[in-house]
């Protein structure tokens, strides 16, 4: 580049050919590639390895060894405190203070139970087992004979390091421990269940049968064909369920949607053609998935919604299931009107109502 007297700047051909063709520094690489650059930093590797004290001392070992399978026994120990005091603390009274007792004490047993195996576990691993870092590879599914051999020696390699093979009273308390946590469980969901009768006779029928009026939840004023307009939807319990002595149970089964279409909107099967009344039909309001309650209505489609696990049923063709995991459409209620023109029902539900234990014993 030269500069002549009236301040003007030439290129020489040096410079243009430079600007032309310029030189890339070494030493940054070329930025498209993925270049390894020869300065890239170091893996430093892994810090040095700090002995814990139960790696150091003996006693310290042996202590903390007592721990743990001290805190598994006491969890095997939470476990049968929370059957006990199921058993000791019943609540057929019905009164709250006897709830409230049960409920205490189960709760105390069952937190005992799950405390003793979780910080039994953690001291064990953080205290007792290997706690060398190392590098897992991976590796293809199908791996060759000499890897599925490494393999077996890896299973062994870890059997060592954790113990779990030598350590006899940790394993065998923890063992103890698993066994025993969830009998509380079993033993309150057994106790659910009708002690002196049949339950599938029991939970198979309904208060619904021939003749029943269809009444309003929760005031049990029936209602008329008359009040029922297209589009409406009312929440059903069949009469009398009010003063029934296990009204709460029976609700459970005998809930029912009431809702208004228009008749030419209903695809019925030929079988089920005098179930509806003008357009009005009903349907168990439990759902077939595990018994949540179906209670969204949607207008404009006609579908029913379960709030649970969002199952959608089509009110058009006789509450088919189409979303969700809902595995049968909902039971329909046959309806009809009595001479004052209330909606009764014909029968019973033809088929049992609910999630799939009543399906299975149907």
């Amino acid at each position: 580049m030269a500069q002549d007297d009236s301040g003007s700047v030439e290129l020489t051909e040096t410079s243009s050919t430079a600007l032309e063709h310029p030189v890339e520094d070494e030493r940054l690489g070329d930025p498209g590639t993925a270049v390894i650059l020869s300065d890239a930093p170091v893996n430093p590797g892994f810090p040095p390895h700090r002995p814990r004290l139960t790696d150091t001392d003996p006693k310290q070992n042996r202590r903390t060894e007592r721990t743990i399978f001290t805190l598994f026994y006491l969890s095997i120990a939470g476990s049968v405190w929370a059957i006990a005091a199921y058993l000791a603390f019943p609540i057929e009274s019905g009164n709250m203070h006897d709830v409230r007792l049960s409920t205490m004490f189960i709760g105390l047993g069952m937190v005992l139970a799950l405390l003793g195996i979780g910080i039994g576990a953690v001291h064990w691993g953080k205290q007792l087992m290997v706690d060398h870092e190392g590098i897992d590879i991976r590796h293809p599914v199908r791996g060759t004979d000499e890897t599925r051999e490494r393999s077996i020696e890896i299973f062994e390699q870890a059997n060592e390091e954790s113990g779990f093979g030598r350590r006899t009273l940790i394993r065998n308390s923890l063992i103890g421990a698993l066994v025993a946590f969830p009998l509380p469980a079993v033993v309150l969901f057994r106790g659910l269940a009708p002690q002196d009768q049949d339950p599938i006779k029991d939970l198979k029928y309904t208060m619904w049968k021939k003749g029943v009026r269809l009444t309003k939840d929760p005031t049990g004023l029936p209602i008329k064909a008359s009040d029922v307009t297209i589009g409406s939807v009312f929440h059903v319990i069949p009469d009398g369920l009010n003063d029934a002595e296990d009204m709460l149970d029976e609700k459970a089964k005998a809930a029912v949607l009431l809702m208004r279409l228009k008749p030419e909107e209903l695809h019925v099967s030929p079988d089920r053609k005098d179930w509806n009344y003008h357009g009005i039909v009903a349907y168990s309001k439990i759902c077939t998935h595990v018994g949540c309650p179906v209670a969204l209505y949607e207008q404009q489609t006609h579908h029913l919604l379960c709030p649970c696990h969002q199952s959608q049923f089509d009110i058009t063709h006789e509450a088919r299931v189409i979303f969700g995991p809902a595995g049968r459409p909902l039971p329909q209620l046959p309806i009809t009107v009595d001479d004052e023109g209330y909606l009764v029902a014909q029968s019973d539900f033809h088929e049992p109502v609910g999630p799939s234990f009543w399906e299975r014993n149907s």
